[in-house]
């Protein structure tokens, strides 16, 4: 077990109304941190007031991107309590990513201790309006003080969190689609997989096309062939055909989702079924022009679920459901937030309780 010491601020800071809050804008009194030293493992495990950090001009991190993060929220329950939703499995997606990366693992009994002592000691940020959370951004990264490409000997890993609102303004309204045919995500064999910064910072060219062509996200096809759907935006994807739920099946290029999986097991368990393959852009295309296409949908733990209404694919457009949410969409929204926030049956249990 850690010995992880905690220094209070002294200067709390003002929290935000719940109608200000929007996504990642504001933050909480504290974070916590903690070095890794080759010799040593883990070391000086605390939280400490949020503050500006100083890193060396050289640090790994700023020149070869030794970085990996994970996402996970805080609910307040109809008790007044605060929960997580499955923490153990960013815990163990954390390593996996770390393990690409050549970065340091963070053993998952620690993982599990830090979460609940830091969202302990923050709990009063966890909002409590309809829809609101706190957002827990735990992240790694190298800091050797030198240059030159090599696994890292020096690491940090931190924890800060934001109280949070919808991450779309439109909420749960669907949203239109890009589908990107130049850029790609990621590749087998590359860090599609892992959550590391540079996946992220490599779709931004496509999505800032998207946002001009009038649409919230981009649908990234495969790095090969251009063909096959991978995600879209930073969310999994799932559709609807004929009754059927199709996902993307993870070939190494695709983010295990948590909150994909966690969809993938109620369908199944409401006797949905739910089948993880190689799905083509064209057979997308194709069911909606023989009426079989009935929802899509993006996962993730930012947004839960993302309704999609429309695509938007080389001049052509393809409305999906009458740019409405669909029926499946709904439910799975309502069961997951429902199960996060302790209005509905954990018969899974995924919930853990601070």
């Amino acid at each position: 077990m850690l010995k992880i010491t905690i220094n209070k601020t002294t200067e709390p800071k003002v929290k935000p109304q719940a109608a200000e809050l929007g996504f990642g804008k504001y933050f909480s009194d504290h974070m916590f941190m903690m070095e890794y030293e080759s010799e040593k493992g883990w070391v000086n495990p605390r939280i400490v007031p949020f503050e500006r950090i100083s890193i060396h001009p050289a640090s790994t991190v700023l020149h070869y991107g030794a970085e990996i993060f994970e996402g996970l929220k805080a609910y307040r329950n109809g008790s007044g309590g605060v929960q997580l939703f499955r923490p153990r499995e960013n815990a163990k997606r954390l390593n996996l990513s770390a393990e690409r990366m050549c970065l340091p693992t963070v053993p998952e009994d620690d993982f599990m201790q830090i979460l609940t002592e830091f969202v302990r000691l923050e709990q009063d940020w966890t909002p409590s309006a309809p829809g609101t959370s706190l957002y827990l951004r735990p992240f790694l990264f190298g800091n050797d003080e030198a240059l030159g490409v090599h696994p890292v000997s020096n690491a940090v890993f931190m924890l800060i969190a934001s109280p949070v609102g919808s991450y779309y303004k439109g909420g749960l309204n669907p949203v239109r689609i890009m589908v990107e045919c130049d850029d790609v995500r990621a590749v087998k064999g590359g860090t599609g997989y892992t959550k590391c910064g540079g996946n992220y910072a490599a779709s931004l060219r496509a999505g800032k096309r998207a946002i001009t062509e009038g649409c919230a996200q981009v649908l990234w096809l495969d790095g090969v062939e251009r063909k096959f759907i991978e995600e879209v935006g930073a969310m999994n994807v799932m559709f609807k055909i004929a009754g059927e739920v199709v996902t993307p099946a993870l070939s190494g290029s695709i983010l295990p989702g948590i909150t994909r999986s966690s969809c993938i097991e109620l369908l199944r368990k409401g006797g949905v079924k739910v089948t993880e393959r190689p799905v083509s852009f064209r057979e997308i295309v194709e069911a909606h022009k023989n009426g079989t296409l009935e929802e899509a949908w993006g996962t993730g733990t930012a947004a839960v679920i993302s309704p999609i209404g429309e695509f938007s694919y080389q001049g052509e457009s393809f409305v999906v459901n009458g740019g409405k949410i669909g029926e499946t969409a709904r439910k799975l929204y309502d069961t997951l937030t429902g199960i996060q926030w302790g209005t509905a049956d954990d018969r899974f249990e995924w919930v853990y309780k601070i």
